[in-house]
């Protein structure tokens, strides 16, 4: 290949991935993501009867535009598409800031190492909790993020645990 291309092509090369690592990042709160798939679930379980579910979104004090926008779009799912359910009780919503000391006990339970959205769900099997990586891959589309997000909810409710 020419010499001249070659310097075209490196620069383009390099953006491209400086692009992408961004775009996966999310924001520099981010850790523990990299070689993770979408979801890193803790136990299979049945389906047996699920007690409850939380959604929560862990996050430090001071957010990025990324991570409040995760919080917001999770926030606004739960509420639309699943208001009897959090009525109930059978399904929990939580915005959890893990710099606080008075949260270092659910941060401890679910293995937070930054910002991010879990899943925890308690049935006849104990508790099961999942992190959801994919999530930051729909924050620029709040509609994509609900439809994403709306039918692992629902899963998990009627006890499909991956």
């Amino acid at each position: 290949m020419e010499p001249r291309k070659l310097n075209l092509i490196i620069p383009l090369i390099l953006a491209c991935m400086m692009i992408s690592l961004l775009f996966v990042a999310g924001c520099s709160s981010l850790t523990a993501h990299a070689g993770k798939g979408a979801i890193a679930s803790q136990t299979p379980s049945s389906t047996s009867g699920v007690e409850r579910v939380e959604v929560m979104h862990f996050h430090p004090a001071q957010q990025c535009y990324s991570c409040r926008t995760l919080g917001e779009y999770a926030n606004e799912t739960v509420n639309i598409f699943f208001a009897p359910e959090l009525a109930s009780g059978k399904l929990v919503f939580k915005e959890v800031n893990l710099d606080l000391p008075e949260n270092a006990v659910l941060v401890k339970k679910y293995e937070v190492t930054g910002s991010s959205l879990w899943i925890g769900v308690y049935d006849a099997n104990g508790f099961h909790k999942e992190q959801n990586v994919n999530v930051w891959y729909k924050i620029n589309n709040e509609t994509e993020f609900a439809q994403y997000l709306q039918p692992i909810i629902r899963n998990r409710l009627n006890g499909v645990i991956t």
